[in-house]
């Protein structure tokens, strides 16, 4: 981004303290603005639909994001974030199939609505959540494109347990320490994404890896498999934003 001076981006996330660190681990290897925020929605994507739901009119083309999440902020302090004004609107969710609330069709409608950073916001979902950034056993990991999970780990609260224990050196703050470390996990990310939404198997070191991805056609595969097998591929979409805003992250070394 030429222009990161100029930007001032607000990024939402899930949760308080796994999404809040990763995105600060990934904007300091990769900036992208001198100015942006990061705030913690703290509740998931489908609490999300019902309040845009709630304040919504015809449709969503209506709503003021800003103003919801305004709305809903118990602490007076933040609430004046809400009120800046953003170039740049990033949501960073998790797809969450085991909750109660799960269901496809809002996930595709948000996933439709939410393409445009500069617009009405650009969404990315973590499958099956953000700690999926850092489920490898080594940077690069040869067996990534093949790692799934199953909805039966996620209803039995299996799935972090199971990150914990398989991601190297066992612990999230040794993995991907360094700026190549941190490149090599987004590619290896990209490249899955490329892989399920063409069908083709993409190396983490093919350049067409940097190439904007079909979020929408890779959360109709996912969901797909979720329905077919019980069980997606982990994937990690909320780092993508790297490729999208970066082009630094096109001098890759191998």
């Amino acid at each position: 981004m030429d222009e990161a001076d100029k930007k001032s981006i607000l990024i939402i996330v899930e949760g308080e303290k796994t999404d809040v660190s990763l995105m600060k681990k990934v904007i300091a290897a990769y900036p992208v603005s001198d100015t942006y925020r990061i705030v913690s929605y703290c509740t998931n994507i489908y609490a999300l639909y019902q309040e845009m739901v709630t304040y919504g009119t015809a449709s969503f083309d209506a709503i003021d994001l800003l103003l919801i999440l305004k709305n809903r902020e118990r602490d007076e302090s933040k609430k004046k974030l809400f009120d800046a004004k953003y170039t740049d609107i990033l949501l960073i969710f998790d797809l969450d199939p085991q909750d109660s609330r799960f269901n496809d069709r809002i996930v595709m409608q948000l996933q439709e609505y939410f393409t445009d950073s500069s617009d009405m916001g650009k969404l990315y979902i973590n499958y099956p959540m953000v700690e999926a950034f850092y489920h490898m056993q080594s940077i690069p990991d040869r067996n990534f494109h093949e790692r799934k999970v199953s909805i039966a780990e996620l209803k039995n609260k299996q799935y972090k347990t199971r990150v914990q224990q398989e991601t190297m050196a066992g612990d999230y703050r040794k993995f991907a320490t360094t700026r190549d470390q941190i490149t090599i996990v987004i590619r290896q990310n990209l490249a899955k994404a490329h892989t399920l939404q063409s069908g083709t198997i993409f190396a983490w070191t093919d350049p067409q890896v940097t190439t904007e991805v079909d979020h929408l056609t890779v959360l109709r595969v996912q969901l797909g498999r979720l329905m077919i097998d019980n069980r997606f591929d982990v994937l990690s979409t909320c780092v993508f934003f790297v490729a999208d805003y970066n082009p630094a992250f096109l001098e890759i070394k191998e």
